[in-house]
């Protein structure tokens, strides 16, 4: 499973690390902004067309979510997903002997992306490059013409994607956007909006949400709910997709964090023994946690589950349009939350015995994220900027209106939004709001989510920040789709590019064809 010493070097001489800058623009056909599965696959697919490529990578690491911690992946019907998509699973698959591979470890995963890149020959990957924070894109008319990056690199580009999961490139290049949540009537649906209390990952029990003094317990927000349909600017929560083995060899226990306060996790104590006392038996970790093991390996993928788990929840709202320094902060304080959460449940006194023992068998892999102390490279931004183009997808476009004619692949997973607030009840007891899992039919991606309004960018493809409404990203947004929807801007720029053509005016026909011809699926048929 190594990568041999010769793709390493390839790979090597790919990927250029922060250095002074001259004055003058690096030029190419394509540059890509945002190193996730998406915008590699953006950058592998223009570049596969014949086209000049620059990845540019904020991190260290490519990948986003499918090298970050991310391993179960969210299929929804498998029979939907092909061209490069597939092809990246089914590369997965030989790694480990078998025709395919859909949990794959991360580091296996990100052998995988530098591989396709490598194979690729006109990509160039740049690392720790991040957008200048203000004054970083620069346009003429509808054209975006150059990008400047916190270095000093200058990149200038026929065609820009921004693969990014925060859409930084789009906003400073006057693309309007959202993020949040619609309310049930701006765009007539049902699911939109505060949602009225669901089944899953919900109190489902009376908990408390004060002390003995009458003081708000922590990790519950003062602010009311909102009225049910409600539109609002939160953000559903993230967390840390956690990477765990129960492999003494390959296990490095949880330590005690510093900031450790056990008064923390009070409410989830309370939880905890009330479910222990609903059920007549110690919670099992199961219930708490969702692990799914991968590759067949003596590994899981640890997320959220349960009432009060690894969802961070309401610590989100403020990072779509954050500065890039309170977004660290973000990432900090989500990293100490999960810290902390797993050295409560492995060893608080509140924590049945048996429930402590299950979970204290499971330990950060040591073969997982070695530069960087094997925690996951990526914290799962589930949602930030949305784009709004001139067509935003929503519920009918996953319900009732399920085919477009301009077609580029299909999608599959429920409409599944983590939840967004936790509030207290008007009884005084703590309760979860905004958790969506609506299964749907696969249906057809429009070419149409990609684009922005033509008034405002002509050169632009945006493959993860796209033009939906919060209730149809929360289908959208999973990797393989990512990678599809890049997959149809690289092919996309060509056309652009030959026929001198805005991106919204490229021949969808001859795009579709092309998008079959290299295994899309664009039609799925009930097994």
């Amino acid at each position: 499973m190594k990568i041999s010493r010769l793709l390493l070097s390839v790979v090597t001489c790919l990927i250029l690390l922060p250095t002074v800058y001259a004055q003058n623009s690096r030029k190419f056909d394509v540059v890509v902004y945002g190193g996730t599965a998406g915008g590699v696959m953006t950058a592998v697919a223009a570049a596969r067309e014949g086209l000049s490529v620059a990845l540019l990578e904020p991190g260290k690491h490519l990948g986003g979510m499918v090298t970050g911690g991310l391993s179960r992946t969210d299929f929804g019907k498998k029979e939907v997903i092909g061209g490069i998509a597939l092809e990246f699973y089914q590369r997965a698959g030989k790694k480990y002997g078998r025709d395919i591979e859909w949990m794959p470890e991360p580091r296996i995963a990100e052998a995988i992306l530098n591989e396709m890149i490598a194979e690729a020959k006109t990509v160039t990957v740049f690392l720790h490059h991040r957008l200048k924070e203000k004054g970083g894109v620069k346009k003429q008319g509808t054209r975006i013409s150059e990008i400047t990056l916190e270095n000093g690199a200058r990149f200038a580009g026929a065609i820009f994607a921004d693969a990014s999961y925060e859409g930084d490139l789009l906003a400073q290049a006057k693309v309007d956007f959202t993020w949040g949540r619609e309310s049930s009537a701006q765009y007539g649906e049902s699911l939109a909006g505060v949602r009225p209390k669901d089944r899953n990952h919900q109190f489902d029990f009376p908990v408390s949400a004060y002390d003995e003094n009458k003081k708000l317990l922590p990790e519950i927000q003062t602010e009311p709910r909102g009225e049910i349909g409600a539109g609002d600017r939160k953000v559903q929560a993230y967390n840390y997709r956690m990477i765990l083995t129960n492999d003494p060899a390959n296990r490095l226990p949880f330590t005690k964090p510093s900031t450790y306060d056990p008064k923390r996790f009070e409410l989830a104590a309370r939880w905890l023994q009330g479910l222990a006392k609903e059920k007549g038996r110690a919670p099992r970790m199961n219930e708490i946690l969702l692990p799914a093991q991968i590759a067949g390996k003596q590994k899981w993928d640890f997320n959220n589950r349960g009432a009060f788990s690894t969802d961070y929840i309401g610590k989100s709202w403020d990072y779509p349009n954050a500065s890039y320094k309170r977004r660290a902060e973000i990432w900090a304080d989500h990293k100490r939350y999960t810290q902390e959460l797993f050295y409560f449940l492995q060893n608080d006194p509140r924590v049945p015995k048996e429930t402590q023992a299950e979970v204290a068998a499971f330990g950060l892999a040591k073969d997982e994220f070695t530069d960087n102390d094997h925690w996951p490279y990526q914290l799962y931004v589930r949602e930030a900027r949305r784009m709004v183009g001139d067509y935003v997808v929503a519920q009918k476009d996953i319900q009732t209106e399920l085919t477009k004619p301009d077609v580029i692949a299909m999608g599959s997973y429920n409409s599944d939004s983590h939840n967004v607030q936790r509030y207290v009840t008007p009884e005084g007891n703590a309760q979860n709001e905004g958790n969506m899992e609506v299964s749907v039919t696969p249906y057809h991606i429009p070419y149409r989510v990609l684009l922005p309004k033509k008034t405002q960018a002509t050169n632009l493809f945006v493959p993860v920040c796209f033009s939906a409404s919060h209730v149809t990203y929360s289908t959208l947004r999973m990797e393989p789709q990512y990678m599809m929807i890049g997959q149809a801007a690289g092919i996309a720029a060509k056309m652009a590019l030959e026929k001198k053509l805005a991106v919204q005016d490229i021949d969808t026909a001859t795009l579709k064809a092309k998008l079959l011809s290299l295994g899309a699926v664009m039609e799925w048929k009930k097994p």
